[in-house]
């Protein structure tokens, strides 16, 4: 059986896995919350149904997104650097 080569994207703030909260609201919808726990920076995502991807712009992609209510305390060491990934939004 060959290995399985899937990768998934992992929210990092402050060198941490960042913790992901679920939401039910009383309409029923869900939102998650991404929150640092050194920082308290958070990024709030809310669920819809799938559309066509371009319906969300141009380039647009899909991405898997790894979120854990107990995330390691311990800081994440990037296994290999890849020059550009680390540079400030604009």
């Amino acid at each position: 059986m060959a290995a399985d080569t899937s990768t998934v994207w992992v929210p990092v703030c402050c060198g941490r896995m960042m913790r992901c909260n679920l939401f039910k609201q009383a309409d029923g919808s869900v939102l998650a919350a991404l929150v640092c726990t050194m920082c308290s920076k958070n990024i709030t995502l809310e669920q819809e149904p799938l559309a066509e991807p371009s319906h969300y712009g141009e380039g647009t992609n899909l991405l898997r997104l790894l979120g854990s209510a107990k995330p390691p305390k311990t800081d994440r060491r990037k296994a290999v650097r890849e020059p550009g990934l680390d540079e400030p939004t604009m």
